[in-house]
């Protein structure tokens, strides 16, 4: 399948209740597949086409405010649309999940791929303190199983879940297991949701509009709270060939498949160099990668961009170590050659 097919799919397979979209470049399949399928015949799932980006954000507040598993898709243009929505989605604490396979830009830039959305996708994006879960997949495999670890993480904090593709990963097409069918419901909380006031208890608000800066200063100290509570338990990453590594490259997504064969055309070379791959780029590995500095010469961020994700790195090791940047930009793609020829040149020149 190509990896949008297997969101669509595993949504279906995820007993999710909703999809509301609008379509863009290198993302249509997702609603194109949906529509095809017709969903609800096999398990009442709403698929709905929306009049724009901004509306289909809106929709998915609403049916996310009732307790429903609702997400949405689109590519960066149409991300930036929907960041009005998604910041009101995480002020009223409401779980959705939001797939963007990213596209070059800035602007209307290119259907062509690109990771030059990781600073909107990990610092917010919208306005106001808010964080999103933000997971990176690497393989279409890794497109259809975030679809349902982002609904049971979205439901874990009632929060706003962000899968982070890109226009590779989105349109290649690979083998995937496809998980079996979930029912369509949730074992997490919903005493929350809007879904009509009964006798057991109070009539439910969902909002995140308080004019009393005391309250809402409250209500953003708990928002903290719980992103301090994600960064301590949902980090995820994967680590190659770092045990005896002297220089380790990060990368996420795309980038890492790249990275990959880039570590083994070093390893033949006789370069002692590693791979660690964020999964999730909110809650970011800080910890791992300070780890890494304390026993590795340098490190090199590998990205589709002109240098985001390196920020990150650079905190994380706060100055134990030299990190510099190599990408591509715009919609060009770095090839294994290109990556190990920027880290000769970096790190042994």
């Amino acid at each position: 399948m190509k990896g949008n097919e297997a969101v669509a799919e595993a949504a279906i397979r995820a007993g999710a209740d909703a999809y509301f979209g609008y379509p863009i470049t290198p993302q249509s399949e997702i609603l194109e597949y949906l529509t095809m399928e017709e969903p609800q015949k096999r398990t009442g799932m709403v698929v709905l086409q929306a009049e724009s980006e901004i509306a289909a954000i809106n929709m998915v507040y609403g049916a996310a405010s009732t307790g429903k598993k609702a997400l949405t898709s689109s590519s960066s243009p149409g991300i930036s649309l929907k960041m009005e929505g998604i910041s009101y989605l995480a002020g009223s604490e409401l779980p959705c999940l939001i797939v963007n396979v990213v596209r070059g830009g800035p602007g209307l830039g290119t259907i062509q791929p690109s990771q030059a959305d990781y600073f909107q996708a990990t610092k917010g994006g919208g306005h106001g303190d808010y964080r999103l879960i933000v997971l990176a997949p690497a393989s279409v495999q890794e497109m259809s199983d975030f679809v349902k670890t982002g609904f049971d993480l979205a439901f874990k904090y009632r929060n706003p879940v962000m899968i982070l593709s890109d226009g590779i990963i989105g349109q290649m097409m690979e083998k995937v297991e496809l998980f079996d069918p979930i029912p369509r419901v949730t074992e997490f909380d919903q005493s929350w949701a809007a879904t009509g006031k009964t006798p057991d208890r109070k009539k439910n608000k969902v909002t995140s509009l308080d004019l009393d800066p005391m309250g809402m200063e409250q209500h953003n100290i708990h928002l903290q709270e719980k992103y301090n509570t994600i960064r301590k338990n949902e980090v995820l990453f994967e680590m190659l060939e770092c045990d005896d590594a002297e220089y380790v490259f990060i990368a996420y997504g795309s980038s890492a498949r790249i990275c990959l064969k880039a570590l083994q055309l070093a390893r033949k070379k006789g370069f002692k160099v590693g791979l660690l791959r964020p999964i999730t780029l909110f809650p970011f590995p800080t910890e791992i990668i300070s780890k890494l500095a304390d026993r590795v010469k340098g490190m090199l961020s590998v990205e589709l961009n002109a240098g985001q994700m390196v920020e990150d790195v650079r905190l994380a090791v706060n100055g134990k170590i030299k990190v510099e940047h190599y990408g591509r930009i715009g919609g060009a793609i770095h090839s294994p050659d290109q990556v190990l020829a920027a880290f000769e040149k970096i790190f042994l020149s």
